[in-house]
């Protein structure tokens, strides 16, 4: 064999590998529902859950707790699942800004059993996009001019 393919098949052969681990070791979209089932299996495999703050009849949050001044690294929050499935989140990281405006919010992380909630990594928020303004009136429509 020539010295050139033994080096494309140990290149190969690296790549095989990467690709082999990076998709070993994504996590998945779940329910907190399936997010506990896994925990309860004894999987610590981290899952991404979407879902939207717990609001009351009034449009305020339910279950938002962050206070900067005992504990900056703590937040919680009640987030409901597509699934109407909700769960206390615990972040230990500062409040995100503009988590109070979001539509959707993707809490990445595992289901903490013990303390019956779910430990977020990470917190991805998808704000409102700003060509969806709702208060914008309809334009009137332009009057077409005829030339003759």
């Amino acid at each position: 064999m020539k010295k050139s393919h033994i080096i494309a098949l140990g290149i190969i052969a690296v790549a095989i590998a990467i690709i082999i681990s990076t998709v070993g070791d994504a996590s998945t979209y779940v329910s907190f529902g399936e997010a506990e089932q896994v925990a309860k299996e004894g999987s610590t495999k981290t899952m991404h859950v979407v879902g939207t703050l717990k609001k009351d009849a009034a449009g305020n949050f339910v279950g938002m707790v962050y206070e900067p001044s005992v504990d900056p690294n703590h937040f919680e929050f009640v987030m409901v699942d597509s699934l109407n499935y909700e769960s206390k989140v615990v972040y230990s990281q500062p409040k995100p800004t503009d988590l109070d405006k979001s539509e959707k919010v993707v809490v990445v992380g595992k289901m903490d059993l013990a303390n019956k909630c779910f430990k977020a990594d990470q917190i991805l928020l998808k704000c409102p996009s700003k060509y969806n303004n709702n208060t914008l009136e309809a334009e009137e429509p332009k009057k077409e001019v005829s030339m003759k």
